[in-house]
């Protein structure tokens, strides 16, 4: 059977210990329904944006917010509907990868719940990530020829997975693994880990790897309870470092210098960092919970709204416009004047002023 080699690090405990006081917080925090809705949303558009972005993808993360609210399949119907203008294959794969989510919400932590992980889950959410990209006999199925990976900018081997002849047999034994008494006496967030790696190395299929391995650990965190309410994504971590992240999946080794350690320090040091950001998140509306009373009713905010509404606290209930680009230097200019005309439309906020010196102003 398969025997994962690891080291319960310092660093290791320390990580677990963060993400378990996050997700006990964000899971007892007092959220209304329309900021629950809000923080998935957002994870979701996170999640698949970034999610395809570090595999390649050349869509923006407002682009991937316009794709998965678009309710249809076909990457040219998708475009038409939403105003993105992309790669066909580069907007199917936002649309696929929305898919997956959705598919891992609902058998992760709903009604159609799973009793065992099995390679067919597996093949699934590789068929979900692929349709319309590979052949339909590609989808799901096992690769049977050979293949490397490369670094992209200097187009150098970096690695090579095992032959195809051995995948069938090497997943049989991860997934026997997950599902045995021995597997199960490992820490959940471990075990998402090592399906990480474990998938990303034997690259059972031609194309979607990464993809799927990702979804995969997604999918044991979620289902051995450490989804805090689906509000945080790991893809982007990933991607906002994809030197770090490809440098520490290459660490483990093989033979006898296989080693899950420096791996799962990285891969829990992710999880911890993005929960604890969720959860200062959540703290952060809790204490806006003030507004109802001084509104008379709940206020949805979206992560933009804080960050703008924090600004203007910290700079005695005032900002110019002029200072709203460099507050969210990532976000478009149309993008943040929609959250403030939200935010007047809300009666948090009023403008002061006209044209160049114009200013807001939060509402008494």
């Amino acid at each position: 059977m398969y025997e994962p080699r690891y080291i319960i690090t310092h660093d290791i405990l320390k990580n677990i210990g963060r993400i378990e006081a996050a997700r006990e917080m964000v899971e007892n925090a007092a959220l209304v329904p329309a900021w629950e809705a809000k923080f998935r949303e957002e994870a979701i558009s996170r999640t698949v944006h970034h999610g395809t972005h570090i595999e390649g993808n050349a869509l923006s993360l407002e682009q991937a917010e316009k794709l998965v609210k678009v309710n249809v399949t076909n990457a040219q119907q998708a475009a038409e509907k939403s105003g993105i203008v992309g790669r066909d294959r580069d907007i199917q794969e936002v649309i696929n990868y929305r898919k997956v989510i959705d598919w891992i919400d609902q058998i992760g932590s709903g009604k159609d719940k799973f009793s065992q992980y099995s390679e067919a889950i597996v093949k699934d959410i590789h068929r979900l990530t692929v349709d319309k990209i590979l052949t339909a006999d590609q989808a799901g199925t096992y690769r049977r020829v050979e293949v490397v990976v490369k670094n992209s900018a200097t187009d150098e081997i970096s690695f090579r997975p095992p032959p195809f002849v051995e995948v069938p047999f090497q997943m049989d034994e991860i997934i026997t693994w997950l599902n045995s008494a021995e597997g199960k006496d490992h820490h959940g967030i471990i075990r998402a880990g090592i399906t990480h790696y474990e998938l990303a190395r034997i690259h059972p299929f031609i194309d979607g790897n990464g993809r799927v391995a990702r979804a995969m650990a997604m999918l044991v965190l979620y289902s051995e309870g450490y989804d805090a309410k689906r509000f945080f994504s790991l893809e982007e971590y990933f991607d906002l470092n994809a030197a770090s992240y490809y440098q520490a999946l290459q660490s483990v080794g093989e033979g006898e210098e296989f080693d899950l350690t420096y791996w799962l320090e990285y891969f829990t040091i992710g999880l911890a960092a993005e929960l604890d950001r969720i959860k200062h998140q959540v703290q952060k509306l809790s204490r806006d919970i003030g507004l109802k009373k001084k509104l008379g009713h709940q206020v949805a905010l979206s992560e933009r709204q804080i960050i703008i509404l924090e600004a203007m606290q910290n700079n005695a209930g005032q900002i110019k416009s002029s200072d709203l680009g460099n507050l969210l230097p990532q976000v478009s200019i149309d993008t943040i004047l929609r959250d403030i005309k939200d935010l007047i439309k809300k009666k948090l906020i009023k403008k002061k002023g006209k044209t160049k010196g114009a200013y807001y102003e939060l509402r008494e």
